[in-house]
């Protein structure tokens, strides 16, 4: 759908440069869902592999995020590993919904409601990511944290146009539960992509 060079902005890897491409096609439908243009992947071109990696190189990024839509929809393997022929280490974010195709350095795991996750997305999370638009969310974030390893990283974001009523939730959670950190969505109060 698109790729563009910015600043990595939720998080593990908030505030680190890096070369997002963004993958159409999306069969999850979250109602609070940003780029809701990336869902119908006939509506973008197809971009060759060597395309997508040659752009990549050029800004001299050490980083690239591999997001959508849903990226793990395709097979991302050859994408992936071209990509660290090159020295560039890779990341996803995906919902976890489907098998992961390629041999990824970093997993941001962030489950939906609309669409079950894999078992797999639990065993390979690096970083767990759920978003909080409802009350209920910490219990069913709780449920997914339950399931992933002991070294997985575990981030609780409000979302975005619900930022105001919730972040403060988030925080004071967040203080009687120190597994978890805060990932905000810096890269919109930056006004960067």
């Amino acid at each position: 759908m698109e790729q563009f060079y910015t600043i990595q902005g939720e998080g593990s890897y908030s505030g680190r440069p890096a070369y997002f491409i963004r993958l159409a096609g999306c069969d999850v439908g979250c109602v609070w869902c940003d780029v809701k243009e990336s869902w119908d992947a006939g509506e973008h071109q197809i971009t060759a592999i060597d395309d997508l990696v040659k752009n990549v190189v050029e800004t001299n990024t050490e980083f690239c995020v591999i997001t959508g839509g849903e990226p793990a929809m395709y097979p991302l393997n050859t994408l992936i590993d071209t990509l660290k022929s090159h020295g560039i280490e890779t990341a996803i974010e995906t919902s976890g919904c489907y098998p992961l195709d390629g041999n990824i350095d970093w997993y941001c795991f962030s489950p939906k409601k609309f669409k079950a996750p894999t078992d797999e997305a639990y065993e390979r999370a690096n970083e767990l990511k759920v978003i909080i638009a409802h009350p209920s969310d910490f219990e069913w974030a709780e449920g997914h944290a339950s399931k992933v390893s002991e070294d997985c990283q575990l981030y609780l974001q409000p979302e975005w146009s619900k930022q105001e009523r919730f972040l403060p939730l988030i925080i004071d959670y967040i203080k009687t539960h120190p597994q978890w950190r805060v990932s905000l969505q810096t890269h919109k109060f930056m006004n960067i992509p």
